[in-house]
């Protein structure tokens, strides 16, 4: 009996050392930052929508900030005092998430004046990139929806030119230490190109940046482009200046601005296609505006790509702009005045010292001065914590405005061919419906300024629109489409020989130059192979006006080999001809240029 007895004690003493483990593995799981996917919300939280810069994702993981911030409310504890929460305090529940600041904007816009609209957007809490678009928010909307100047920074990032220390040496050595758009405008003047300073190679000066109505980084870039015009152009006397309509509008000032944008290889929708690409080296790209951290980044070797050499940052001797990332609460409907207390409490959260030396870690300058600046803001990750020391002063909305409506106007402008596989095998799967559909929202889509062409393929090579404004061959264009059939082989490599050199035969250094290839990819009738026109391609690619192959693989039994090889030839990447995504797939194209 005794026995027995003492047999129960060791269960129930095991099962309770079980239970104990368990609990407390649970709990140390939830202690340490970052380890539980699980934190439940209060039943009684203040919910607060939190919108935020994609950078914060890449670069900062604000979402493990966030979620530290939601375990200690959950616990029933105050994350700023440490202590219990007090009778009648209730918990503050964040639900975050990254939004490109220019859509984020635009959504905001929408809520107050087109809330029907597909995109609109209601924070609670806002963190666009700079606060440039808490400004066009409040000029657009004709109302004091943000407090711009009042909204507190939470991570600072200089705008640079991310350029190869190999060319900014090499500019140094030929004009001096301070170099801006002045010396790389020499640069693609001078006939030889970088050949003239001592770098062996293309001539072509190959600059890139993003879309300025949805990247900050890229509105910030063209702001300050402008500001270098009209310095140049206009006599805009100092850099303390404040940038006019008048000068924006000036045709003096956007035809510098113009000779700048045809430095530009090809334009991408966000800087995050940019990192990727930048990290090929100089033989992809020279030079790209970025925000400071991203060029971090990529020296710390965080992208895919290790880079061939290091970027550093170049700092315009003209002048640039810091993004401060602004913590912005909406004067809107749709916050309540206990979310607005909330979202204060979780901004003063975030400048807290502890999440400001992780701000620090993730290669932006801390809001709080209480955190000293070091590494990795270091020389060794190629930036220099002393600069900038030239600060552009933030124009009027309404300027910032219109120098995103003179986009169209000053940017470079390009010459699309539209090559679409016409051969039997297209059939297959209505591979031929897809990529019919596909080119005829490209065509739709596409803005007016730029010149397209329609070529088709198969067993033989037609032009069935030759190269020529949209705004006159639009219709044209999309009538041809509606009409092409699928039958023949596939001349694949010859058709991509014969469009690059219908494009050579029009080349200007002004104009981008592009092929959107449609195809499954099989050839099985071209004189030319495979290695040649990956040698044509490549040729094209290292010229002054360089030659984009885009190609588009359509089917399961895509030849993606092919394909890839001739997109890599142009430092492009092949995208899938998803028929359920369309809209993404022309959003990518679209973006080059």
């Amino acid at each position: 009996m005794k026995g027995n007895r003492i047999l129960f004690g060791l269960i129930v003493g095991a099962a309770i050392i079980f239970v104990v483990a368990v609990l407390v593995g649970r709990a140390i799981s939830e202690f340490i930052v970052g380890t539980s996917p699980t934190v439940r919300k209060p039943d009684n939280a203040i919910e607060v929508l939190f919108i935020y810069a994609p950078e914060f994702d890449k670069n900062l993981n604000v979402s493990t900030i966030i979620t530290d911030f939601n375990r200690i409310y959950a616990r029933g504890r105050n994350p700023l005092t440490g202590q219990p929460l007090q009778p009648g305090e209730r918990p503050i529940w964040i639900e975050g998430r990254s939004g490109s600041s220019g859509t984020v904007h635009e959504g905001i816009i929408n809520a107050f004046i087109a809330p029907n609209n597909a995109n609109v957007e209601r924070p609670v809490l806002w963190s666009p990139s700079v606060r440039h678009w808490l400004a066009l928010v409040n000029y657009q909307t004709g109302r004091r929806v943000f407090d711009v100047e009042g909204a507190p920074a939470s991570a600072i990032a200089p705008v640079v030119i991310a350029i190869w220390e190999s060319r900014l040496k090499a500019l140094q050595a030929k004009h001096g230490p301070e170099i801006g758009w002045e010396e790389l405008l020499a640069v693609f003047d001078n006939p030889q190109g970088w050949n003239a300073y001592g770098l062996s190679g293309r001539q072509a000066v190959y600059y890139g940046h993003t879309d300025p109505r949805i990247s900050s980084t890229a509105l910030s870039t063209l702001i300050a482009e402008f500001y270098a015009s009209a310095r140049y152009n206009a006599r805009l006397t100092d850099a303390i200046t404040r940038l006019t309509a008048d000068q924006v509008n000036d045709p003096r000032v956007q035809a510098g601005v113009r000779r700048i944008e045809n430095l530009i290889k090809h334009y991408s929708a966000r800087t995050t296609e940019f990192i990727e690409y930048i990290a090929q080296g100089p033989d992809y790209l020279d030079f790209v505006a970025l925000e400071e951290n991203d060029l971090i980044f990529i020296n710390q070797g965080k992208t895919q790509i290790t880079p061939p050499e290091k970027l550093v940052a170049l700092y315009p001797k003209e002048g640039t702009f810091v993004h401060d990332h602004p913590f912005a609460i909406p004067n809107a409907p749709w916050v309540t005045d206990e979310q607005r207390r909330a979202a204060e409490v979780f901004t003063q959260y975030f400048l807290s010292k502890e999440v400001q030396q992780k701000v620090l870690e993730a290669g932006f300058r801390p809001a709080n001065k209480d955190v000293p600046l070091g590494y990795p803001i270091s020389p060794e990750n190629g930036v220099d914590p002393n600069q900038p020391r030239t600060l552009l002063p933030v124009p009027d909305p309404a300027v910032i405005a219109l120098v995103q409506q003179s986009w169209q106007l000053v940017k470079k402008q390009a010459d699309v061919m539209l090559l679409i596989d016409t051969s039997g095998s297209m059939r297959d799967d209505n591979k031929i419906g897809q990529a019919i559909e596909a080119a005829r929202i490209f065509v739709e889509d596409q803005a007016g300024k730029n010149n397209v062409g329609l070529m088709r393929f198969s067993s033989d090579i037609e032009v069935l629109v030759p190269l020529g404004a949209l705004e006159t061959n639009r219709e044209q264009i999309l009538a041809a489409i509606n009409q092409i059939e699928a039958r023949g082989n596939t001349a694949l490599y010859d058709a991509v020989i014969a469009a690059v050199e219908k494009l050579q035969a029009t080349s200007d250094p002004e104009r981008i130059q592009a092929i959107v290839l449609l195809s499954d990819g099989q050839d099985t009738a071209s004189q030319a192979s495979l290695n040649e026109v990956v040698r044509k391609v490549s040729e094209a690619r290292n010229s002054r006006t360089p030659i984009l192959v885009i190609p588009v693989a359509y089917g399961r039994d895509a030849d993606v080999n092919a394909l890839n090889a001739i997109g890599r030839a142009s430092d492009t990447k092949v995208q899938s001809g998803d028929p359920e995504n369309i809209k993404k797939l022309l959003e990518v194209i679209g973006s080059y240029f």
